[in-house]
This record gives structure tokens, sequence and C-alpha cells, in this order.
């Protein structure tokens, strides 16, 4: 039974096949700019176009779009890399646009001799102000009708050096009445001195976008370039470029077709590199990688899983028309994913002492509890146990109604996969505030014992920690980097006024002693709290942790 088109993309291709394109000929690819780290947004790219791979069984490549030597480094390169190799997908070759400079040239030289091409020595002020609007057409360039051997001289002479920045650019010659403005002779190439990450100082002259990017396609024999939305008027463009390429006998088979998508937008989140460098560079985060940044290394710093990030992008699904999508949406995705594969583990952050009256003094004893119940591996761990430990301060009050079901006096509850308490006394500081709660424990009540008393129903379980044998840790505690839904939607160029200023809290807290052998990038359930994650910079002495989520949504939207 054939199957259904899981997208419009998909069905694109379907239809293709049915038209008789050969599936042999099928080619994808992620064309990423290395001047920055991806994000969110380009996991939803890299989840379409590398899952039409793996359905169709079709190469993907992975593509540095590197023709701005002013903005992009080695070190975004290999982040990228990382990112899409942790997100779990092999690319067929890994390529880059400065591999085709010397081609992009030719090819140029090639439309400068057809006549479709010429060099323009105006100012970027004058060929903007000819490039006319949207409702009236544009004029013609003085320097249009240049001779072809002029061009071909001039051409040639920008690319050995000899003239600055801004002197002269190439230009496609095709419509300046055109009805699309970005048809009206478009620049391809300009002079711009400065060293490339991979050419260094080779040249001195670099293609623009539109013309490398559809150009590249066709080389590496791409059979279905997809972009985003905001790409769409650039598709005559594309077409135009590869047409003209292809009439010159290139013997290349495959004329690549583009598509657009809606790019994927999250609410409380910004998905722009330009912005999101400007909160790096101005030390409003900690990195590219801070877990409250929505980039890929943020989020598995946080601790999203790949899972959780594939799953998201597949409930996102691919659209036609822009949308915004709810930032809980992604948080959801990570708690189903963390709830079946996260242990259990006891941490108080804000302890409070608790001390068992009646429990022998200098005894102590070692209890099991269930690693993770979701878990089909029946782990268990051990804890110790004895009469002074720390209860979280919000677990007590002194003084509560019938709905409060957690420590209060002359009221029970139980000590996870302990015993049942029932509280008896508070001590105070001399300003009145509560240093230590007093209770007493049923001692035929220890969870898993078998006796009647052990299976008494109370409603109330609390998570604990005892005093001597518990860790220090300290919690990055995350809460959404932005207060607004729509970050800057007052005004964009303002967007850090929507800034959250409680986004990080640090919380020292008590842990039970198992999360000593924690490790970078493991990942637990702190009971009735959320799921927390060893950063990268945690050592021995000083375990740190991000929160990774809660362990439900509690945003209020204003």
């Amino acid at each position: 039974m054939e199957s259904k088109p899981e997208n419009f993309i998909d069905q694109i291709i379907k239809d293709d096949l049915d038209a008789g394109f050969n599936s042999k000929n099928l080619k994808f690819r992620f064309p990423p700019e290395p001047n920055g780290y991806l994000h969110i947004g380009h996991a939803k790219a890299i989840g379409l176009n590398f899952g039409l791979g793996q359905k169709y069984n079709a190469p993907v490549n992975l593509r540095f779009d590197d023709t701005n030597p002013e903005k992009e480094e080695l070190e975004y390169v290999k982040a990228i890399k990382e990112d899409v190799a942790w997100l779990g997908y092999k690319w067929a070759e890994e390529t880059y646009s400065s591999d085709n400079f010397k081609k992009l040239y030719d090819w140029a030289i090639s439309l400068i001799k057809s006549n479709n091409a010429y060099v323009d020595s105006q100012t970027s002020k004058q060929m903007a102000d000819q490039k006319g609007s949207p409702t009236t057409p544009g004029t013609n360039s003085p320097f249009r009708n240049r001779p072809v051997e002029e061009n071909l001289k001039i051409f040639q002479e920008m690319k050995q050096g000899h003239y600055s920045e801004g002197l002269h650019v190439l230009r496609a010659k095709i419509d300046m009445t055109h009805s699309n403005m970005l048809m009206r002779d478009p620049i391809i190439y300009r002079v711009l001195n400065k060293p490339h990450h991979r050419t260094s100082t080779d040249w001195k002259i670099y293609p623009m976008y539109d013309w490398a990017h559809g150009q590249c396609d066709y080389i590496e024999q791409v059979s279905h370039s997809l972009c985003s939305l905001e790409f769409k008027p650039h598709r005559d463009l594309y077409e135009w470029f590869i047409s003209a390429v292809a009439s010159h006998k290139t013997n290349l088979l495959v004329l690549p077709k583009q598509r657009e998508f809606a790019r994927l937008n999250l609410s409380y989140t910004i998905m722009s590199k330009r912005k999101l460098a400007v909160l790096v560079e101005n030390k409003l985060v900690e990195g590219w990688d801070d877990p409250r940044m929505p980039t890929i290394s943020g989020l598995r710093r946080r601790g999203y899983t790949p899972k959780s990030i594939r799953e998201f992008i597949n409930k996102v699904g691919v659209a036609k028309r822009e949308n915004v999508i709810d930032v809980s949406l992604l948080e959801f995705c990570i708690r189903e994913d963390l709830n079946k594969k996260a242990d259990r583990k006891m941490v108080v952050l804000d302890p409070v002492k608790l001390t068992i009256t009646n429990y022998p003094d200098e005894t102590s004893e070692v209890l099991t509890s269930e690693d993770n119940p979701e878990s089909d591996l029946n782990k268990k761990r051990s804890i110790p146990f004895n009469k002074c430990l720390y209860i979280e301060r919000e677990d007590f009050k002194e003084e509560a109604n019938r709905k409060f079901f957690r420590l209060t006096i002359g009221k029970e509850v139980r000590l996870k996969s302990a015993y049942i308490i029932k509280g008896t006394g508070v001590l105070k500081d001399e300003l009145g505030n509560i240093t230590e709660v007093l209770c007493e424990y049923d001692p035929k009540s220890k969870s898993g014992s078998g006796t009647e008393e052990s299976l008494r129903k109370v409603k109330g379980t609390l998570h604990w920690v005892t005093q001597k044998e518990s860790l220090d840790i300290k919690i990055n505690s995350y809460d959404r980097l932005f207060r607004e839904e729509a970050p800057g939607a007052n005004d964009q160029s303002d967007f850090l006024m929507d800034i959250n200023p409680d986004s990080l809290k640090i919380i020292h807290a008590k842990a039970e002693p198992s999360l000593n052998s924690a490790c970078s990038g493991d990942t637990f359930q702190f009971q009735r709290k959320g799921y927390f994650t060893v950063d990268k910079n945690s050592k021995a002495n000083e375990i740190v942790f991000n929160k990774t989520v809660g362990l439900r949504d509690s945003w209020k939207k204003k």
C-alpha cells in the first residue's frame, strides 16, 4: 500500500516521481551559513531535509554557504557539524560554497561573454535609486551597455585586487522593469578585501548569496532545494540563474527545484541569529550555549535530548503559512522523553531541618527506593536515613487549612520510601523564623515492609535528605529568557526591553548522596521539582545542575 505524503513538500516530491522523475536522482541538502550557532528553527529545516533523505533513501549534503568572510568562522562550522550529528543525522558529503569559487567565477565570465552580465561602477545609493519600487519600474544603469571586452577586463581586475570595495560590482542583466524587484539586475559579485576562513586571501571578490546558492545546488545536483518562505521572491532569480548557466551545456542533468515552507517561530523566543549575537556580545547570556538560548547547543546543555527535539519538529509539521508555536509544546516533548529515561533523586531546594524526636539516637539505616517507576529496568538505589533530615521549607506550615496536604502540627504525612511522621512542634530564632521542625515517626510504617501500618494511607508524601550525608549542590534554575510572548513586538529595535530579569536564579540545595557520581550531561528527575541536568562546568567538589524543565507547565500568561 502506497504511503500517504506526510506534508505538502512530500506531496511535491511524490508528484515529481509520478511524473517520471527518477528516484535515483533525488538529493537534498541542509545549507547553513557559518556565521553563528544553529537554533531550534534550524532544527526544522534539518529534520525536513534529512527526514526526506531517510524516507526516500536519498543522499543529503551538509553544505556551508560561506560567501561572506566578514562574519563566518571555523568555530561555527565545527559547532554546526556537532549539532547536526548530535540530532542523529548523517550527511552524505560535507561541502562548501567556497569549493566552487573558481567554477562560479568561470560561469560569471560566461554570463559576461553572452551579454547577460555587466560591471556597474555606480555608487550603492545610485543603484538603489534606480531600482524603482514595487509599483514603479526601475531605470537602466548608464553602464548597462558597456562593451563585453571592457566588462571582462574590469571584472578580471576586480578579481586581481586592483579596486577598492564599492568601486565596481558585477550585475546580471535581466530586466529593470520586472515586477519582482529581485530580478532588476541583481548584483552577482562584489569586491571584498577580507580573508576567508578556507581560501585565505586567494579571492578579492566574492559571489552574492543568490548567485552562489542556486549554482551550488546545481553543481551538487540537488533535486529539491527546500528553504523558508522569505526566499519565495528569490525563486524567479534562482531559476533564471540556473537556466542561464545550464544553457552553456554543463552536462549536469538535474535542474534543482526550489520550494518554500514556513519557518519555525516560537513564543517567548527570538530566532534571529543577529539578535542572538547581540545577547552574546552584550554578555546578557553566558554564550551561544547558555541554557536559556534557543540554540541547539544551549538546549543540549540544558538537558534537551535529540529525541525530544525530533519529536517536537514532527508535531510542529511543515506548513505553507507562518505561525507561532507555543514553547510549551517543546517543553512537553522533553518531559515526555525524560519521564521514561530519567532516574529519580531526592533533592531539597530550600531546606529546613527536620528532627524525628522518637527515632533512636546514633542509629541509621539504609532504605531502598525505585530509580524510575516508568522504566522497565526496575532498578533500585540505596538511601541513608536517620533522625536528622532536611525537607522543603514550603512543605511545612505551623498552621494550615484542610487543603494543605503536607506537614503541619498534628498531621501525618509519609516521607518518601521511609516512614509516616506527624508534626509535633518547631524551634524558632529570635526573629520568629522557623529553624527546625520537630516530628515523631511510626516505626511500623516503613515503606515496603508489608506491615498493616506500612499500608496505611496518608494524603501527603514529602521528599527529604539526611543532614549528615547530603551533598551540597548548585542549581541554575532557568526560566524563559523573555517575559513577552513576542519579544520586541512593540519595538523590534529594542527587543532587549522584554528580557525576563528572573530568567536565572542560583539555588544552593541539599541532595541525596547517590548524585555524587553524576557526570556532565546526566539528567535526573528531582522528585516533585522537575528535571535537571549536570552542567559541563560541574566539578567533583562543586556539582552544578541546570534546570531543564519543571514537572508541569507553571508559566502564567500575562
